[in-house]
């Protein structure tokens, strides 16, 4: 297919965007583009295929519709020309790479602006393009942003942190490549000067997802304990065993407290729950109450039931939801949260559907994940190469596909 051929739907329409590179955490923002309109062309290594085909391709047919594919070997000099011909009328290109990769194949900012002086350009890597040279160019998966960007030191037991499943380091960063590079586009439709953007996997962890606390630590020395399953700093704030499942409840706010306590027993108002407080705090007498008289009612009821009861009064509770459970659930069925469209081969798959939801210009999905270099012949052949340059290319393996 040709970009030429795309529909025009969405808030992004007639954006172009190219995202290089394999995973989750810079293609996620092409992702989120694509979804809404955005031209995208996704370009995988001619060496190796993007490891989300890996296993059963899941992570590929969520994170690839609606976009065209190229597998080109970027560094070669045919390789730097079917590049630089793209990016002539490309709006924003993230790549994802060790740092300083680029600069390697001396394919530098300055480079890529000669060919398109107003080209947003996203570079996201583990650990960013400056800083100590020793971690520059080390490699990183979602876990090791994690670590570094100290959110696995806040998620498990005493006696041993954990990483968040499933690849939280690697979406946030996605998210922020996303609206960072939307940013800078807007700026280039002021000024007409391109932008170079530096997202760090560590930073994205350490600012999205760790909240107040670094705060609590410069401000007050304060290192939050882990502690498994419970919030570290709040009771009533975490699972709960029911007779068929589990609920997570977040016993908070002063309307839950007020209505919510006396369905446990409990007074409002009371010197142990005063009427001035809306969180019940950890390693107090009033949490240690708390804790033991949800476990209690819990235990006597189902889910549904606790969680009517408990919502009745205020209280916010959800069911903790799995796919099997999620698919049926009238809410998910209303809002269309999982949605159907055909594969490459045509077979009728499921998956995430659009978020988030627009009333005036909504998202849709068009295509499904393309196979391997699927639209190498069709793109390349817009850009003004013969059937026979293209045959060349593919003999010296400067394209391949399936």
């Amino acid at each position: 297919m040709k970009r030429s051929e795309i529909p025009k739907f969405g808030p992004l329409e007639g954006l172009r965007v190219m995202t290089i590179g394999q995973a989750v955490a810079g293609p996620f923002a092409g992702t989120l583009m694509s979804d809404f309109g955005a031209q995208v062309i996704h370009v995988e290594s001619t060496f190796m295929k993007d490891a989300g085909r890996m296993g059963r391709g899941g992570t590929n047919q969520e994170d690839h519709r609606n976009q065209l594919n190229m597998s080109f070997n970027i560094p070669t000099p045919e390789g730097r020309e079917i590049l630089f011909k793209l990016l002539k009328d490309t709006d924003i290109m993230v790549e994802n790479s060790k740092g300083g990769q680029w600069e390697k194949w001396m394919l530098t900012d300055e480079v890529l602006w000669e060919v398109n002086p107003k080209l947003v350009i996203v570079h996201v890597s583990g650990f960013g393009l400056t800083g100590d040279p020793d971690y520059i160019a080390r490699p990183a998966w979602d876990v090791i942003g994690q670590a570094f960007g100290t959110l696995a030191s806040l998620n498990g037991y005493e006696d041993m942190p954990m990483s968040a499943n499933n690849g939280v380091c690697d979406h946030l960063t996605g998210l922020f490549a996303l609206w960072s590079s939307l940013a800078a586009y807007l700026r280039v439709l002021k000024t007409g000067k391109g932008e170079s953007i530096d997202v760090a996997q560590y930073e994205a962890c350490l600012r999205g997802a760790t909240g107040g606390y670094p705060y609590e630590y410069f401000e007050y020395n304060n290192i939050p304990k882990r502690t498994g399953y419970a919030h570290p700093t709040v009771s009533g704030f975490r699972p709960f065993k029911c007779k068929d499942g589990f609920v997570f409840i977040a016993f908070s706010g002063a309307s839950a407290l007020k209505n919510g306590l006396p369905i446990l027993g409990l007074e409002f108002g009371s010197e142990m729950f005063p009427t001035n407080k809306s969180l019940i705090m950890h390693g107090t007498e009033s949490g240690r109450v708390l804790e033991e008289k949800l476990e209690e009612y819990c235990a006597g009821k189902t889910c549904s039931e606790a969680e009517t009861e408990l919502n009745n009064a205020g209280v916010p509770i959800s069911p903790i939801l799995d796919y099997r459970t999620s698919e049926n659930h009238p809410h998910y069925l209303a809002r269309n949260s999982y949605i159907e469209w055909e594969n490459s081969k045509g077979k009728t798959i499921k998956g995430v559907g659009i978020v988030p939801k627009m009333k005036n210009a909504p998202g849709k999905v068009w295509r499904g994940a393309p196979e391997y270099g699927a639209d190498n012949d069709d793109i390349l052949g817009e850009l003004g190469y013969s059937s026979e340059q293209i045959q060349a290319l593919y003999e010296n393996k400067i394209i391949v596909k399936d």
